[in-house]
C-alpha cells in the first residue's frame, strides 16, 4: 500500500457520495460548495478543453525553461477564455519531472493548473510518462567544465500565481530523486475544483485510474455520459496499460452501465498500439476519414498491449479514446466502432517548434452528439469533426 492511500480512500468516499447524490456538497468546514459535472439545461452542450503535454519544469535549472512555463500558461489562458469549456483534462506529462531538481515538484503542478483553477473551471488529469520521471543527469557536467551553476530553490516557485520567480543558484537547495504519481495526486486532489482520483490499490503502480460522470440534465440521477481516465504507465514504470486495468475498466463499465446505454469517453497519455495501426503516413496529408492538421511523426506506442482495445471495442459505448504523448500529431481516425484520437500540444516544453493548442470536446445530451475540434492560441480553430452522433 502506498503511504498516503488512507488519505486518498477518505477522500474517494466523499466524491463517491458526492457522485451518487447529485448535489452540492460542502468539503470542510470552510470550503466552497463544489458543483457536479452536468448539463446545465435540456438544450444547453458540456464542453471540454483537453490540455496536453505542458511538459512545466522543462529545463528548470536555466533561465530559458521558466520562460517556456510562461508561455505554455498563456496559451492555456486564451483557450480558456474563448471557449469557457465546463471541464478541463490534463492529458498527462503536465511536468517534465526528469528536468525538476527541487524536491517538491508538486509547485510547477500547481502552476500548470493555476490557469484554470483562477477561472473557476473544475478539471480531472491522468499521468503521462515524463510526470514522474526520474532526474535525467546531463551528460556535459560530467565534463571539463562540471557541474554549472544551476537554479534549485523551490521556494522561488510562487503556487499562488502561474508565473515562476527567478531560483536560487544554491546547491544545496538541489534535489534529485524526483516526486511520485501519489505526491502529485495528493496536491492535486486537495483543491475543491479537482475531481481527479487516486484509483484502486491493485492496479498498483499505475495511479490514476477512475471514472466520473457528466450528469443528465432531465435525469439528475442518471448520468449522461461517462468519463474514463486510465493511467498508461511510464516514467517510474513501463509505459503500459496492464490486464488488471483492462479487466478494472472492463468490470466497472458493465457495473455502471451494463446496457451499453450511457455514451464513454476515454482518456490516456501514450496511444496504445491500436493507433499505429490507423495511422496515417507520417509526413503525409490527413485523408478522409482521419481529421486533423499535423501528422509529422510516427505513433510512439505504449510497449505492449493487455488487453484494454479488445474490451474497448467490444462496448458500443465507448465512442472515442483521447491521448498525448506525440507532439507532432493531433489527427483522429476511426478504428473499428470508435475513434482513436490525439489531443493536441499544448504546451511550449517539450519537443517541437509548430503552434501550440488544445482539442476540444462538445457533448450535447439530446440526442447525444460528440463534436470536436482543435482550437489554436492564436484563437483561430480547424479539425471540426462529429465522433459519435444519436443519427
Amino acid at each position: 500500500m502506498p503511504p498516503s492511500a488512507n488519505s486518498f480512500r477518505c477522500r474517494n468516499c466523499i466524491q463517491i457520495m458526492f457522485l451518487c447524490f447529485h448535489g452540492t456538497v460542502v468539503l470542510g468546514t470552510n470550503a466552497p460548495f463544489t458543483k457536479i459535472l452536468g448539463f446545465a439545461s435540456t438544450n444547453s452542450s458540456f464542453r471540454i478543453a483537453i490540455f496536453a503535454d505542458l511538459h512545466f519544469g522543462e529545463s528548470a535549472s536555466t533561465d530559458w525553461g521558466p520562460l517556456q512555463d510562461q508561455n505554455s500558461t498563456r496559451v492555456m489562458s486564451n483557450v480558456l477564455h474563448t471557449e469557457n469549456p465546463d471541464f478541463v483534462v490534463y492529458l498527462g506529462d503536465v511536468l517534465t519531472a526528469n528536468n525538476i531538481p527541487i524536491k517538491n515538484a508538486t509547485k510547477y503542478w500547481e502552476q500548470a493548473v493555476w490557469p484554470t483553477r483562477s477561472k473557476n473551471i473544475p478539471w480531472a488529469s491522468v499521468f503521462g510518462n515524463h510526470d514522474d520521471m526520474a532526474f535525467e543527469w546531463p551528460q556535459e557536467w560530467f565534463g571539463n567544465l562540471g557541474v554549472p551553476s544551476i537554479q534549485c530553490s523551490d521556494s522561488s516557485l510562487a503556487t499562488d500565481s502561474p508565473v515562476s520567480a527567478p531560483g536560487s543558484d544554491q546547491m544545496a537547495d538541489c534535489y534529485f530523486q524526483g516526486t511520485t504519481r501519489v505526491e502529485l495526486l495528493e496536491t492535486d486532489a486537495q483543491h475543491d475544483l479537482s475531481h481527479s482520483l487516486y484509483g484502486p490499490e491493485s492496479l498498483w503502480p499505475s495511479v490514476s485510474n477512475y471514472v466520473l460522470e457528466i450528469a443528465s440534465y432531465k435525469h439528475p440521477k442518471s448520468p449522461a455520459a461517462l468519463l474514463y481516465f486510465i493511467d498508461s504507465g511510464g516514467g517510474s514504470y513501463p509505459e503500459v496499460i496492464s490486464n488488471s486495468q483492462a479487466r478494472w475498466f472492463q468490470q466497472t463499465s458493465a457495473k455502471r452501465n451494463p446496457s451499453s446505454r450511457i455514451p464513454e469517453i476515454i482518456f490516456w497519455h501514450i496511444p496504445s498500439q491500436a493507433y499505429k495501426q490507423i495511422a496515417p503516413q507520417p509526413g503525409c496529408p490527413i485523408k478522409d476519414p482521419c481529421v486533423g492538421s499535423i501528422n509529422l511523426e510516427s505513433v510512439a506506442s505504449q510497449e505492449a498491449e493487455w488487453g484494454i482495445m479488445d474490451i474497448l471495442t467490444d462496448r458500443t459505448s465507448v465512442k472515442a479514446v483521447f491521448s498525448g504523448h506525440n507532439h507532432g500529431l493531433d489527427w483522429c481516425c476511426p478504428y473499428k466502432n470508435l475513434w482513436l484520437c490525439f489531443a493536441r500540444h499544448t504546451g511550449y516544453g517539450g519537443y517541437g517548434t509548430w503552434p501550440r493548442g488544445a482539442r476540444i470536446l462538445k457533448l450535447t445530451e439530446e440526442p447525444f452528439e460528440l463534436k470536436s475540434w482543435i482550437r489554436m492560441e492564436d484563437g483561430t480553430t480547424h479539425s471540426h469533426t462529429i465522433l459519435a452522433s444519436a443519427s
